[in-house]
């Protein structure tokens, strides 16, 4: 199979190339330079390609350049501004990213004579968030407090519109949230921000302690991905999916940092950010249920081993075995976790 992933170079897409290359897929990708210190970067993700072009995804022309010239089976676009916080800072980089950028996939997608199928990942705060602890589904309403939240919204409107009204493509919108995961350098992110002041020996700052979220681990969010994949190059899956966690993964804040903070295993504290900051919700969480039913995916991980896998990847890495050899490690594992007994 070949597939076409946008954003490669991010954290979820490193991981995601680094899977279907491990098994012998062809992946092509389109993305901005990877950060400096990313798992891209570190775990030298670049030799898992068969196709490599960096460029915006608001670039429409350079888009379809590089799916016509790449020819894949299936389309996987991850390509956004992913936060919060900056989003309020840029909201029109974040509107023309995440709106326009998927206008551009869309397109390709419809002018490609290869590709059959197309997964948009939008995200859980697509949601109207009205505060419900019993979480969303798929057809609650969107919204969008935030800049960041309105465009994944706008884009996941976009995704359906643009499937009915131009039929003949397979066409998906995934929504996750909270993924962590080894190789995070993301700012805004809770682990990655601990893990900084842990290797720093400096006191964690939390910004909202007791905020909750949907904690998941990255090859949970990705199996999803990947079973939505199958389900539509069969003839299944339009529409849009929630891929979150068990309900007992629904956790604070404070107590996934403290989690963290003990597993490291270094004497640590926190202490609250009492800076201001713009609004994030308190609670959002997601309900899968659609997807467990329909596609038969589960999590493997629950909400401890996830926060481990997460600092013994960090912890090894620091230690100074290879970023490469850690990932696919876990990624076996993560695989054997599904086979039967």
């Amino acid at each position: 199979m070949r597939v076409f992933v946008t954003g490669h170079t991010g954290f979820k897409g490193a991981w995601l190339t680094m899977w279907l290359a491990h098994h012998g897929h062809e992946v092509g990708g389109l993305a901005l330079d990877p950060l400096p210190g990313s798992l891209f970067e570190r775990a030298d993700v670049v030799e898992s390609l068969a196709f490599d072009q960096r460029a915006d995804i608001r670039d429409q022309a350079a888009v379809l350049e590089a799916v016509y010239a790449f020819a894949p089976d299936v389309l996987v676009h991850m390509a956004a501004q992913s936060l919060v916080r900056p989003s309020y800072a840029e909201p029109r980089l974040t509107v023309e990213t995440n709106v326009l950028g998927t206008l551009s996939v869309l397109e390709a997608l419809s002018k490609s004579n290869s590709a059959k199928a197309a997964i948009i990942v939008t995200t859980d705060k697509v949601y109207r968030n009205v505060g419900s602890t019993s979480g969303y589904v798929e057809d609650d309403p969107l919204g969008g407090h935030d800049p960041y939240s309105a465009s994944k919204a706008m884009a996941d409107i976009l995704t359906s519109s643009w499937a009915a009204s131009f039929p003949g493509r397979a066409i998906a919108t995934a929504r996750a949230g909270n993924v962590i995961g080894g190789g995070d350098i993301s700012t805004d992110r809770l682990l990655p921000d601990v893990f900084r002041a842990l290797r720093a020996k400096e006191t964690v700052r939390l910004r909202n302690p007791n905020a909750v979220r949907p904690w998941q681990h990255v090859l949970d969010c990705l199996s999803g991905y990947l079973s939505l994949v199958d389900a539509l190059r069969h003839g299944l899956g339009d529409g849009s999916w929630n891929f979150g966690p068990d309900p007992s993964a629904v956790r604070t804040v404070r107590e996934t940092a403290d989690l963290a903070i003990d597993l490291w295993g270094r004497d640590a504290t926190w202490e609250a950010d009492t800076d201001e900051h713009q609004h994030e919700a308190e609670v959002l969480t997601l309900d899968a249920s659609k997807a467990r039913s329909k596609l038969g995916w589960n999590d493997r991980l629950d909400y401890r081993s996830a926060i481990e896998w997460t600092v013994e990847w960090e912890r090894r890495v620091v230690a100074g075995e290879s970023p490469a050899s850690v990932t696919l490690e876990q990624i076996v594992r993560f695989e054997d976790l599904g086979r039967p007994a």
